[in-house]
Order: structure tokens, then sequence, then C-alpha cells
């Protein structure tokens, strides 16, 4: 009895915090990673991580439990900062990664075997053939996933079964290996995680640096070697839905932050630069989005040169905290998987010097037995609405509007055009590429909803963009002007 309470307990507990069990079972070996090393016992308490997490005698997701526990292991090392020879952040857990069928265009039992033959007419490889019923057949090693036949099909009984991977990641950089395993071309990979959050076995990871989080947190404590200063992302306040934003801040603080500061603050600077930069050149991108910024470089080198110059709202903000407090380090906290790679940047690592997501925050919460509901609450450093609004789609393309308001320039007018995700992303740049784009500013979001959805959100909801606009209302200040104006 006493054990189905605890574990009806943990199931409510959990659903509190994040959206999937893959996420649960994400944090939990995170969680136990980040006790471990703030106990000071990581390399000896690794044998003893508990049952709950490495599986003892019977299986409970696995065909068996040595490969739970190998997979398992695979996590651990993930949760240490993953394989130290590869810069790429997403990482594919091979041993976990087993269970999905190849995909491709498969016939379904919808064939009525028609005398049409439209898909085999169609079909550029002949790959597609019929048996003595007229029913179709598609030959997989002929096949180049073309689509046509489906096309065609009066009954749509073709259809295009992709992996979750696959079928998240929409800048084609997953394909299925020859041992079945997902394999990732880093070359086109823009470290936006979307196939991190879908994976159904949670075989797709990105890198975690918590352990030099933690480091850093140690050696600041009492700051005597350095004050140490956590950004957060706006969308924070869509997140931790079981406690108050300012009982969050209370959390980061008693971690071992010196303070915590509004990455909305350098939203309210970028919009500022920017508004004046879109006037100069006529034409701009956003610089915001660093897996968009990434897109641009990979698939359309040529429009580098329209990507704005700003930094990200995130290296803004830090880097003004570097410029006003000299020997400071800088932690970002957001829903962002990419900026984990932005990070990296050599343009960007002076200023940043670690970041972890929303997921590791509530892990480095629990690791070090922070329970933040029951701290008092805090207050940020506010920024403006129009910086808080940057957390979700549009609201960048707003900011901008609304800067070029306030520096009076009235001789320019701004078309912006807000892409919700990467596709729509595409889109816009192949326009613009060809010179057909009616509008004068790309709003690059790669995630749907913007970041709110990022892959490294604790919570994907509807909700997300009603609370990051009653967010940016609650704010003080209602202009762009008076929260640079401060900071100068």
């Amino acid at each position: 009895m006493c054990k189905g309470i605890i574990k009806r307990n943990e199931a409510i507990y959990r659903m509190k915090k994040f959206d999937t069990r893959v996420q649960y079972l994400k944090y939990k070996v995170l969680r136990e990673v980040a006790k471990l090393a703030f106990e000071d016992r990581l390399l000896e308490g690794l044998c003893d991580i508990p049952e709950e997490i490495i599986p003892g005698k019977q299986p409970t997701m696995r065909c068996c439990v040595y490969k739970e526990r190998a997979i398992i292991n695979k996590r651990v090392k993930i949760a240490m900062g993953g394989n130290p020879n590869s810069k790429n952040i997403i990482e594919v857990i091979g041993l976990a990664c087993d269970e999905c069928p190849r995909g491709g265009h498969e016939v379904t039992d919808s064939c009525r075997g028609c005398i049409a033959h439209r898909c085999g007419d169609i079909c550029p490889k002949d790959a597609i053939t019929f048996d003595a019923h007229q029913k179709a057949h598609i030959d997989k090693e002929k096949c180049i996933q073309c689509g046509r036949c489906a096309s065609v099909c009066p009954y749509s009984a073709i259809s295009n079964r992709k992996r979750p991977c696959e079928q998240a990641c929409k800048v084609n950089a997953i394909s299925t290996a020859y041992d079945g395993e997902a394999h990732i071309n880093h070359d086109k990979c823009i470290s936006c995680g979307a196939c991190a959050y879908q994976c159904p076995f949670g075989a797709i990871s990105e890198k975690s640096y918590i352990l030099d989080v933690i480091e850093l947190l140690k050696n600041s404590k009492n700051n005597k070697k350095y004050k140490l200063f956590a950004v957060v992302a706006p969308s924070i306040s869509t997140q931790f839905v079981y406690a108050k934003l300012g009982q969050v801040i209370s959390g980061i603080k008693e971690l071992g932050f010196y303070d915590v500061k509004e990455a909305a603050v350098g939203a309210d600077m970028v919009a500022f630069e920017e508004a004046k930069e879109l006037a100069d050149r006529g034409f701009l991108t956003s610089s915001c989005c660093p897996a968009f910024v990434d897109y641009v470089e990979k698939q359309f080198p040529h429009m580098l040169k329209h990507v704005s110059h700003s930094p990200s709202p995130a290296a803004a903000m830090a880097r003004y905290i570097k410029e006003t407090v000299p020997g400071s380090k800088v932690v970002f906290i957001g829903p962002c998987t990419a900026k984990k790679m932005e990070a990296k940047r050599p343009e960007v690592c002076e200023y940043i010097d670690e970041v972890i997501t929303f997921e590791e925050l509530q892990a480095l919460f629990d690791g070090k037995g922070v329970d933040i509901w029951t701290l008092p609450e805090d207050d940020l450093v506010h920024a403006s609405s129009f910086g808080r609004v940057f957390a979700r789609s549009g609201g960048l393309s707003m900011a901008v509007h609304q800067g070029l308001k306030e520096h009076n320039i009235t001789d320019f007018q701004a078309k912006t055009l807000a892409c919700d995700g990467i596709e729509q992303c595409k889109v816009a740049l192949l326009k613009a590429s060809k010179g057909v784009l009616q509008e004068n500013f790309i709003e690059g979001m790669a995630c749907v909803g913007g970041c709110i959805g990022g892959a490294g959100c604790l919570t994907h909801g509807a909700k997300s963009k009603l609370e990051i606009d009653k967010y940016s209302d609650e704010a003080p200040e209602k202009t762009i002007g008076g929260v640079v104006k401060t900071l100068s």
C-alpha cells in the first residue's frame, strides 16, 4: 500500500513539472548527477544510483535489465557532458534507438486494387508493382521517397511513415543508418532539439553542462573568486507552474548565484538597435534565435549579409554584466538547446560561460534540495513589456515597430514577417533570395511558437502565449527606451 501511494504521489508530482515520461526520466538522471556533484561524491556515488533510475532484477521499459542499465549509463555520461571528442550538442543514444520501424512510403489496407494504377504510372523509378488482386506494393530499394504516388492515390492508401525524430527535424538532418539507428548529419543540424523532445524512447538528447555550472557555483561561494550571475529567458514565466516566479528567482539565488537578470533587458537593447539597423539597411533578418542564424549559415549562406549585427538578447545582457561587473561569470538559463551551441561561438563565449535549460534548472533545485515553493518571492530588474514578449513568435516584430516609433523614424516603414518555426523561415528566406518577399524584416524563430516552444522547456502548453502576454503586460516599464536609458 505504501509503495503504491509513493508511486501515485510521485506521478502527480511529475505531471506538475513535465510534459512527458521521457522528460521525467532524463530529469531523474540529471537530478542524481547534480545531487552527487553537490555532495562532492560524484565518482564513487555513481555506483549507488538508486533503483528508481537503474533497474534492479526486473526490467521496467526494455527487454532486459542489462539493456536498461546500459542505456541509463549512457544517459549519465551525457548528463556529465557527453562525448568530449565531439563538438556537437545533440547526441544519439544508440542502444535506446532500436524500436522505430524504417520509414518511407507504404501501401496501407485502404488500397482497393483499382485498375487505374495511377500510382504505378507516376512513379519515376518503377518502384510500384501490382499483385494478382491489383493491389499495389512498393519496392523500398527502388523508392526515392518523392511522394508522387501518395499524391495521386484516390483512396489516400499510401502513407509516408517517418520516424518521430525525422518528422520533427525540419532541416532534414536525420536519417536512418544501416543498423536501424537514427543518424544526425551535423553539417545540417541546427541544435534546436526538436528531435530530442519528440523521440518517444528518449534516444536523442542534448549534452548537459550541469557539472560545469555546479563547479562555477562552488568556486563562486561567498563571491570570493567572482560574482556568478544567472540570466534567465523571459519564457521562465511559463515554467515551474507549481511555484510563483518570484520563488523561482529566490531558488536560483539559493543555489548560490549572486544575482538574477532578465534576458528580456538584453532584448530591449537588441530591439532598440535592430530598429535603427533595419531603417539604415532597408532589409534585415533577426539574430535573436541561434538555431535560425545557424540555419541561415548552413542553408542560405548568401543571406548571411542580411542577418542583424546585433547579438542575441542573452549575449547582449551577458556582455552588459561583464562590462559593468569586471571578473564576473554568467550562466544563461532558458528553453533553448541551441543556446549551448551559441555559447561555444568565439563571439559569444567571452560573455556567456555556461548554458542550462529549464529541465536542468529543475534538476539543480532538487539535487541540492531547494524546495522553491517554500521560499519567499524575490524580484527581477524589470525589462520593458516589449523585451518580455520576445519569448513568443511575433514579439520581436512588435518590438522593432516600437523601436522605430521611439527613435522617431518616420521616413521608413517596417514590414515585418514573423516566422513561426523553421518551415516558415525556409519559405521566407527562399522568397527573399529570389527578391519576391514583400516584407523587409524577417523574424526567424526555429521553434514553433517561439522560445516558449523550446526543447528545454519543462512544459509546452497552449496557454504559454497567453502567459507570456500577461507577463509582458505586468512589466512596469512600457517603453524600450526607458529600460535602455537606465543602463547607460
